[in-house]
């Protein structure tokens, strides 16, 4: 009997053994995918804020998608070209005359498209004209936070981040738009010293009143 119990009990020391190494490794291989996970999750989110304040951008630099709505609808009306080719002569006559009842009615769903497109910057002002009045409405130099917190508490309905307003700003600089200060380490921005910013276009008319 002493025999046949020292291997089982060797045996049974193995298996233990290598169990608890499995165990050690498994507990270890969850730890670094859970590292992994974490890590591409902080990833997700950088990505998702860096895609809304380029979103921002987009809106305050003023892009619209009027071109890439007319490049989509030059491509559906080419596209159906080549294949009312291959109809019969009896179909021909037909397809002749739905593309001439067509081509009318995508012109004027062309020109409804381009009216809205117009009409949208109408009303509403892009970030560059909203931070200009404000700019001319001040009288000291204003940083970007001061001045995206006062376009944001007067349109609250707009996500304006001091980001973008800095980026704007800077634009505005580089365009002779607006002048940049410092004091100390902060940065402040003011209008121009010639302060047009779009005033004397509309107050030179009222000068010539000969008719």
């Amino acid at each position: 009997m002493p025999e046949t119990s020292t291997p089982a009990t060797e045996l049974a020391s193995q298996y233990i053994a290598q169990v608890t190494g499995d165990l050690d490794a498994n507990l270890k291989e969850q730890e670094r995918i859970s590292a992994d996970i974490a890590s591409l999750q902080e990833q997700l989110a950088a990505l998702q804020h860096d895609h809304s304040v380029l979103v921002s951008m987009q809106q305050a630099l003023g892009i619209t998608q009027a071109q890439t709505g007319s490049a989509v609808e030059s491509k559906s009306a080419t596209v159906p070209s080549p294949r009312r080719k291959k109809a019969g002569a009896a179909a021909g006559g037909k397809q002749k005359a739905r593309k001439s009842t067509a081509a009318p009615a995508k012109k004027t769903a062309r020109k409804s498209a381009a009216r809205t497109a117009d009409s949208a910057p109408a009303t509403e002002l892009t970030l560059v004209e909203l931070i200009r009045r404000h700019l001319a409405e001040q009288k000291e130099p204003r940083s970007a936070a001061e001045i995206s917190t006062a376009l944001g508490q007067a349109h609250p309905g707009r996500d304006i981040s001091p980001k973008v307003v800095r980026v704007t700003l800077e634009g505005l600089v580089a365009k002779s738009g607006a002048e940049r200060s410092k004091q100390g380490r902060s940065v402040f921005y003011s209008a121009p010293a010639q302060s047009g910013n779009g005033a004397p276009e509309t107050g030179a008319q009222p000068q010539s009143t000969d008719s």
